[in-house]
């Protein structure tokens, strides 16, 4: 999620815009972006989130994010159930994230649920980013045009754009919110790969985020 520029004196650089992706916030550059994660390889009321379709014994962590942020998916639902499971984890996976941010910790437990190896990492690593710069954000985030492959029975690619024109920066001792512009920089694409565990959970493995991504800028 785009956190247009805001200064923030840290260790990080002087002026720093921090930007809210899943797995770890890197902005990937290269044409890979626009592919499924993992393809070539074969192998809360607030969250607006999938109706959960999923008949799993997982016991899935309560992720609620407080009034000022929202998430809202938009079609996320393709109608096939293996597909709309996996589709609803991913959806959960970005909220656990934003939540992580917004509460300001790197523990909690929807990040350490639907996170795992790689992506838990790195997601880790870019919330200890936020607590650092003395940030979080307030806002809607809207994501949309999901595109979800199934690569066997317990693997599956997860894309998304997100559109954060309407999520800002804010301060976290001051709460001073930055309502800069916002830009191509505020939409994002996501690529996700998701394995599922002996619960039926769709768990976030891997992952790319390409700001400013022309397959998502309106």
């Amino acid at each position: 999620m785009k956190r247009r520029s805001l200064s923030v004196a840290t260790a990080l650089a002087a002026t720093a815009a921090l930007l809210l992706t899943a797995c770890g916030g890197g902005d990937d550059k290269s044409d890979d972006g626009d592919k499924i994660a993992g393809a070539d390889t074969g192998g809360s009321p607030s969250a607006k989130a999938p109706s959960d379709a999923a008949s799993d014994s997982a016991d899935r962590p309560d992720v609620t994010l407080p009034k000022d942020v929202k998430d809202v998916f938009e079609k996320w639902e393709t109608g096939d159930a293996a597909k709309d499971a996996a589709l609803s984890d991913a959806a959960r996976a970005q909220t656990a994230m934003n939540d992580a941010i917004v509460q300001g910790k790197t523990d909690t437990a929807g990040l350490t649920f639907y996170y795992e190896g790689k992506a838990l990492t790195t997601s880790v690593k870019w919330v200890q980013k936020w607590l650092d710069a003395g940030i979080t954000y307030t806002g809607t985030t809207r994501y949309f045009d999901p595109k979800v492959e199934l690569f066997d029975a317990k693997s599956a690619g997860v894309s998304f754009c997100a559109d954060e024109t309407k999520a800002y920066n804010k301060e976290r001792k001051t709460g001073k919110v930055d309502k800069s512009p916002a830009t191509s920089d505020s939409y994002v694409l996501y690529n996700t790969r998701l394995e599922k565990n002996d619960q039926g959970v769709w768990r976030t493995t891997d992952g790319t985020s390409v700001r400013g991504s022309k397959t998502c800028v309106q």
